[in-house]
């Protein structure tokens, strides 16, 4: 009886081991296919409350062009990493930002980014540009 339940293991083992059939392998294709650009940007935010009050903001009748928020962010950012290197205000400009101005992060990031510099002044009341936007609604 032993002898049959090892032939058995052994046919099992042998038969489980031998590899798939029919496995098709995508090569692949040189040709006509055109390359998209795969990198995706993702904006972590640390303050749990900013999450909350962004979905709350967020409504398409809010939005302004992708260049619009670019031209904020480029000055909130410039602004934000200037303090950051200030011995005096890094309590809470601890980090700098890493947004390049030539680089297309796209809509949703930069909307969500002009949105946490929208937070920081007008909920959190600290204030990074002398000139912010006051024609966004809240």
């Amino acid at each position: 009886m032993k002898n049959i339940l090892m032939l058995i293991v052994v046919i099992l083992l042998i038969w489980g081991c031998s590899g798939p059939k029919g496995v098709v392998s995508l090569e692949p294709n040189n040709g006509d296919v055109a390359t998209v650009d795969s990198i995706e940007y993702e904006l972590i935010v640390m303050d749990t409350g900013f999450e909350t009050w962004y979905l709350l903001q967020d409504s398409p009748t809010h939005y302004r062009s992708q260049q619009y928020y670019e031209g904020w962010n480029r000055q909130y950012v410039s602004a934000w990493n200037a303090y950051a290197n200030q011995p005096s205000r890094r309590s809470f400009f601890q980090s700098i930002i890493g947004y390049e101005s030539n680089v297309d992060y796209g809509f949703e990031l930069n909307h969500k980014l002009f949105y946490y510099f929208q937070y920081v002044e007008k909920v959190l009341k600290i204030p990074i540009l002398p000139n912010s936007p006051m024609s966004v609604v809240f």
